[in-house]
């Protein structure tokens, strides 16, 4: 049990709750035996049992500072009290009538039990049974005492005894589980660590395949394409590029070549900006609307997403829509930021589209899901496709609205 703190705190939290539990049953006992008292003197005027309500109060107030200064001395002063008060309040009681003594022998056991009730200060298991030992026999005593000394025959307090055993029972029970708790505490350390790292090798997974689809096979289509012969230079140094972001293994950072770790208000500076400058470096023709500004709310590791993400939709367009032309339309809200990328060309039916078509898959729906965003695509054969990209917005980060 760690009620949500550290590990070194949790136990002196338990324990103090524990012991202030102890003192709320020693002040309900101490309270029942005052209305118990109070209720038999009304009843019986002829009774003198005033001195035992009085004897009651010093004991409450004794408890009360034990309750809020658990210290030893505190502790030992509510014993050395409450056996004083003990004994006169038995000494009251039992020198009155022997059919109140035969009747009422209840309110003297309650007084006994306040008394077991003591808790002390902080301790181990040892201590806290030790306090509840030196209690119940301080009670005992004191009361035997007046028993004998008011001439009275001294009886086994059944109710005392069970009161101390319980106790001691649930001393041993919490301590248990304490134990078994500490026990645990590794097994489930581990548990957490193999669930981040599994949620980290998905996240290296989703990177990695997308950045595959991103370089290599891209490359591959273009070589494809390309004419016999050497390499465009651009083309070589855009391979080089990248398999240099391989080798080096940058990519399994967080940080984004393109997207800045604080907020910026140019989106210029984002990866959406350098997407679509690629793409029309390229050869295809993009139109930015909206409002673009809005991406300055993201931070740095969605907004690389984003950009890797629109740029994979747009050499879409290039590749397979038969078109040159594109749009890249931009909405912001407070919660979310939505891209939509609009093309006029001949559209297809995604449940169609083969195995082997990584590119909506892996590079843009795959990557935009592994940084809590959603993708929705619409599309008909011959009237051309529009891909709805949501991505969340970074709390605490305002936009500044504008348009293009």
């Amino acid at each position: 049990m760690s009620l949500g703190l550290p590990s070194h705190l949790a136990p002196q939290a338990v324990n103090r709750w524990f012991v202030r539990g102890l003192h709320a049953v020693g002040f309900t006992t101490l309270s029942g035996t005052l209305l118990i008292t109070i209720a038999f003197q009304g009843a019986n005027p002829n009774l003198v049992l005033w001195p035992a309500m009085i004897a009651l109060l010093p004991m409450m107030t004794a408890l009360w500072f034990a309750d809020r200064m658990p210290t030893v001395f505190y502790s030992t002063a509510y014993l050395v009290v409450g056996g004083a008060c003990s004994f006169w309040f038995a000494v009251t009681f039992y020198s009155q009538s022997a059919e109140l003594v035969t009747s009422d022998a209840f309110s003297v056991a309650l007084v006994k039990v306040a008394l077991v009730m003591v808790g002390g200060p902080r301790g181990g298991l040892a201590k806290r049974i030790g306090w509840c030992v030196a209690g119940y026999v301080t009670a005992e005593a004191s009361v035997d005492v007046a028993i004998l000394l008011t001439g009275k025959r001294v009886e086994f307090d059944v109710t005392t005894l069970l009161a101390f055993a319980v106790t001691v029972v649930i001393f041993l029970l919490n301590d248990r589980s304490r134990r078994l708790s500490r026990r645990s505490q590794p097994l489930l350390h581990r548990a957490a660590r193999d669930e981040e790292l599994a949620a980290m090798r998905h996240r290296i997974e989703v990177r990695a395949a997308a950045l595959m689809h991103d370089t290599v096979l891209n490359h591959l289509a273009a070589i494809a394409s390309t004419a016999d012969g050497p390499l465009h230079p651009a083309l070589r140094a855009q391979v080089e590029r990248d398999l240099e972001v391989l080798i080096g293994e940058e990519w399994l950072g967080d940080d984004s070549p393109k997207a800045d770790a604080s907020p910026q208000g140019d989106w210029r500076q984002s990866g959406l900006f350098a997407a679509i400058q690629e793409s029309r470096a390229i050869g295809l023709d993009v139109a930015s609307t909206g409002d673009l500004s809005a991406v300055a709310r993201l931070d740095r590791e969605t907004s690389y997403a984003l950009g890797l993400a629109v740029k994979q939709c747009l050499v879409n367009v290039l590749r397979h829509a038969d078109t040159n032309q594109a749009e890249v339309a931009v909405y912001g809200s407070e919660e979310e930021v939505s891209v939509m990328v609009v093309d006029t060309g001949r559209g297809f039916t995604e449940s169609e589209t083969g195995t082997d078509r990584l590119g909506l898959r892996q590079s843009v729906r795959r990557r935009i899901e592994s940084v809590g965003g959603a993708v929705q695509v619409w599309s008909t054969p011959g009237r051309g496709t529009s891909i709805m990209i949501r991505v969340p917005a970074s709390r605490g980060q305002v936009s500044a609205r504008g348009t293009a």
